[in-house]
């Protein structure tokens, strides 16, 4: 079975219910960045995501 990469913003946050899962981890980085971005004001590193944020599941 093939791995998935996890940002789970309603884990975190009480105010935010923002979750994406993908297998393509490229997908997902670009995703999670677009999001924090646009919504939390925050521009986060390919690392920063990975080491801080991202689950692999």
């Amino acid at each position: 079975m093939a791995q998935a990469h996890k940002l789970d913003c309603e884990s975190v946050s009480d105010t935010c219910r923002f979750i994406i899962q993908s297998e393509n981890e490229d997908e997902a980085i670009e995703l999670a960045q677009k999001h924090m971005r646009e919504v939390h004001d925050q521009d986060l590193s390919e690392d920063e995501l990975r080491e801080n944020h991202l689950q692999i599941v």
